[in-house]
C-alpha cells in the first residue's frame, strides 16, 4: 500500500456555539479544500459541539478532503478541564453512511473512529498546547492557547 503525506493549512480560528474553534485543513489539493465544502462541514459544526461544563470553550476541528468524494470533520473539544470530547462527521462517503457521494452533504456517522493518519498529527501538538497553556500556568491563558496552532506544512512534518 503506497503512502503519501498531504497538506496541513491552518485557517485562522474562529467563533462557533460560544466555542473558541481552531482549524486545521487536510488535503492532497494544493488549492485547499473547495470553498462549498468548507462552508458544508461549518454548518455541521454546532451539532458536533459539547455542552459547556466550566471547561474553557475551545475546540480544535479537522476538515480533511479525501482523494475520492470524501470529506470528513472531526472536532476534537475541551471537557471536563483536561479530556478531550470526539465526534466527527462525513460526507460524499457511503461505506460511512452517507447517503450519496456529495462531498457537501454532511452527516454524523456512530463510529467510534478518532481519525485517519493524517488527520492525527493536529492531536499530539493540540494536547501539549492544552497542557502549555491551560494546565500548568498558574493562571491559564486561553488565548495563548488559541494562538499555539501546528505550523502548515505537510501532516508529516512534525
Amino acid at each position: 500500500m503506497a503512502f503519501t503525506e498531504k497538506l496541513l493549512t491552518v485557517p485562522p480560528p474562529i467563533e462557533v456555539a460560544g466555542r473558541h474553534i481552531k482549524r486545521y485543513h487536510v488535503t492532497a489539493d494544493p488549492a485547499g479544500i473547495a470553498p462549498d465544502v468548507a462552508k458544508a462541514a461549518y454548518e455541521i459544526l454546532p451539532e458536533l459541539l459539547p455542552k459547556p461544563d466550566g471547561t474553557p470553550p475551545a475546540t480544535f476541528v479537522v476538515l480533511h478532503r479525501g482523494g475520492d468524494d470524501g470529506a470528513y470533520l472531526n472536532a476534537y473539544s475541551w471537557a471536563w478541564d483536561n479530556v478531550l470530547h470526539f465526534r466527527g462527521a462525513a460526507a460524499g462517503q457511503p461505506v460511512l453512511g452517507c447517503p450519496d457521494s456529495d462531498p457537501t452533504h454532511f452527516v454524523t456517522p456512530d463510529l467510534p473512529w478518532i481519525g485517519c493518519v493524517w488527520e492525527l498529527p493536529p492531536i499530539l501538538h493540540e494536547r501539549d498546547a492544552w497542557v502549555r497553556h491551560l494546565l500548568t500556568p498558574e493562571v491559564p491563558d486561553l488565548g495563548a492557547y488559541l494562538t499555539d496552532s501546528l505550523p502548515a506544512g505537510t501532516t508529516g512534518d512534525r
